[in-house]
């Protein structure tokens, strides 16, 4: 009977079979995907909405509206710590939810942490058959005595019958994992540990199956001091949702007094606690606040641990953070934990002696990486380069792009020749030029006069290689140094064409005459929307250069997603930028050392260092959970690109419009 209801329920129309399922995925409850199921059903059978009947397919790329009136950690503010506790001393017993009130896990869902289970396991679909079993197992203890609580014992009993794994093993480890998963909500310690500093009586009180003990030495494990009592539903076959559990908490802690419970849950931790007459304080569940913003199109290890630290980071109320620190921590964070681990395996697989972090995208990323590899220090150095120092000094080799950034891009964007050749640093050549063409200098550069000025540069092409002599050297005297002994590089960079790394590479290898050869290594190419899509694609091909996020072989959605003429590249860009100025060139100083100058550093310095601060503190907090669970969490391009997407839809452009005025000029000079 019940198999039929569920085919005529739910398998019968194949819209409602993937929208039901979907929504059971998000973690609802048993009674509410019910409702759910049946609302559907009476829209398609009574109300006719027969668009319900076509299969519900996940969309292309996620959309969700951000927070933009302020930060996200703004909306969960709670009285200081302390201030909290002052206001719980009011009451006899203080009684504390555990599982996302005390504790919390690195996961959206507390049924993530089976994904690790069943990894070690090796059991497939290990995840949702620990969930069948655990429901089946509270079922028979329904019809047996009429209680839903079961305990971790009754549960891997079945397990053990119904799929054939030893439960002295399933219980082992399952407990380890769920050890490794736990750390104390930093509000919620500090808040106990004032009451305890007090000789406040605290009890813990936990609708959950693993049992007092194991849930004491939780606690204790995650720096709680002891509670005088921990009163769990599986231990008295009594829960907090039906209220029992309250009962049996204040009749073996005498009664008397004022009480009060503080938990996450609406109905089982505040209504059912009012309607025993324990005063309750709600502490919002810090995943039903992330949810409306989070990346949810991720694979399902890396994007529930990835809600989950930010969830827990974010909304604990421990404290309030400014835009750019979450722009930083929630859109950049996993990008550049990947990033990095990205640029280590190649390293570690192609024997790459020396990582070149070009400036200044490369400043974060290599402070991430050396926070991540720090035994790699020795290998890794910030070097200086940018796109106008390196036309500069390739000239002679790409002759075509240099006219094409320097005149063709500025040509109608209100650029004055005199500008124009300041900026190429030609200035010597203006009057000649200006004569020879008939042009003003004060005249501006247009697609009418730049093929004239273009022509008188092709004639005088020597005289324009020879202003950059004293940078060519200087630049050799740089790099040098930096490469002594090296014969294998690596720049790292942003991307897109990848010019950066290939033209360093020509001016270490062709133009300076040094012994080393380097492999580009960019976040993402140019795209479809480029107007050069195919730029990098010869290099790309060779192995000189390679793509984290995207290429036109890899993650391909990404790339026809990814749109620079929508701000998506200055989006990255603005994540990893170094507040300080671009690098305009080397020189030589009156010693022959070589020097660097830059163009002047940008006045929201603060704000920059604040974007840094919230990714720095991400890859810290990401690799910690890692080195608690023992695994390695891998991070692909597409996974490392979710959370971003979110932020570059049309959807969210009034997100980022407090955020743009950051941004750097899109042209060189």
């Amino acid at each position: 009977m019940r198999q039929q209801i569920y085919q005529l329920l739910v398998n019968r129309i194949p819209g409602i079979r993937d929208r039901y399922l979907q929504y059971r995925q998000r973690g609802k409850t048993r009674w509410r995907a019910l409702l759910y199921l049946l609302w559907l059903n009476v829209q398609y059978y009574v109300f006719f909405c027969r668009s319900l009947g076509a299969p519900q397919r996940f969309p292309m790329y996620e959309e969700k509206k951000l927070y933009s009136e302020g930060s996200e950690s703004s909306l969960s503010v709670w009285d200081p710590p302390e201030a909290f506790a002052d206001r719980l001393t009011a009451y006899d017993v203080i009684s504390f939810d555990v599982f996302d009130t005390l504790l919390f896990r690195p996961f959206a869902q507390p049924a993530d942490v089976f994904l690790l289970v069943g990894m070690e396991l090796q059991y497939p679909d290990f995840q949702r058959i620990r969930m069948e079993i655990e429901g089946r197992a509270r079922k028979e203890k329904y019809e047996k005595k009429g209680t839903w609580e079961v305990t971790f014992e009754e549960i891997w009993d079945l397990m053990e019958r119904e799929t054939g794994i030893p439960k002295k093993v399933g219980m082992e480890t399952e407990w380890k994992y769920e050890r490794k998963s736990c750390f104390a909500n930093p509000y919620m310690l500090r808040v106990v540990q004032k009451l305890q500093s007090q000789g406040r009586r605290l009890v813990a009180t936990s609708d959950m199956y693993l049992g007092r003990e194991r849930i004491q030495t939780l606690l204790k494990e995650c720096g709680y001091g002891p509670f005088e009592y921990c009163f769990v539903s599986s231990d008295w076959e009594a829960s907090k949702s039906d209220g029992r559990l309250y009962d049996i908490m204040r009749e073996k802690t005498g009664g008397a007094g004022r009480y009060v419970h503080v938990g996450d849950h609406p109905v089982s931790d505040r209504q059912q606690a009012l309607h025993r007459r324990i005063e309750a304080y709600l502490y919002p569940n810090i995943h039903c606040r992330g949810e409306r913003f989070r990346a949810r199109d991720m694979s399902a290890l890396t994007g529930s641990v990835y809600r989950g630290l930010t969830d827990a980071h974010i909304y604990s109320g421990c404290s309030s953070f400014s835009r750019e620190y979450e722009y930083g921590y929630l859109y950049g964070g996993l990008f550049v934990t990947g990033y990095c681990r990205f640029i280590h395996r190649y390293v570690q697989d192609h024997n790459i002696e020396k990582i070149l972090f070009l400036s200044r995208d490369g400043a974060v990323l290599l402070d991430a990486y050396r926070r991540m590899y720090p035994e790699e220090n020795e290998s890794t150095a910030y070097v200086y380069w940018s796109r106008l120092a390196a036309m500069k000094l390739t000239a002679r080799y790409y002759k075509y792009d240099f006219f094409r950034r320097f005149l063709y891009h500025k040509a109608d964007q209100h650029y004055t020749i005199r500008r124009i050749l300041e900026g190429m640093e030609q200035a010597q050549l203006l009057c000649s030029l200006c004569e020879e063409t008939g042009v003003a200098p004060e005249e501006a550069l247009t697609h009418k006069n730049v093929e004239k000025i273009k022509k008188y540069f092709i004639d005088n092409w020597e005289q324009v290689l020879s202003a950059y002599e004293e940078q060519v050297r200087a630049g050799k005297i740089y790099y040098g140094r930096i490469l002594a002994g090296c014969r294998r590089a690596a720049a790292v960079d942003i991307g897109w064409a990848g010019s950066g790394a290939v033209m360093l590479n020509t001016a270490v290898g062709r133009l300076w005459g040094l012994d080393c050869s380097i492999t580009g290594i960019v976040a993402g190419t140019n795209t479809c929307h480029s107007p050069e899509p195919d730029a990098a694609e010869p290099f790309l091909l060779r192995g000189q250069m390679v793509s984290y996020l995207y290429s036109q072989r890899e993650n391909r959605d990404l790339w026809k997603f990814h749109d620079p003429a929508q701000g998506h590249n200055l989006y990255w860009e603005l994540l990893l930028g170094a507040p300080q100025g671009s690098l305009i060139g080397f020189y030589l100083d009156e010693k022959g050392n070589a020097v660097c100058r830059f163009k002047e550093r940008s006045s929201a310095f603060g704000r920059i260092r604040e974007i840094h601060r919230g990714i720095i503190d991400f890859v810290e907090q990401f690799t910690k959970a890692e080195q608690r669970l023992g695994w390695e969490i891998p991070i692909s391009g597409r996974d490392a690109y979710a959370p971003m997407l979110l932020s570059c839809s049309r959807e969210n452009k009034g997100f980022m419009k407090d955020l743009e005025e950051l941004m750097d000029e899109i042209h060189i000079v």
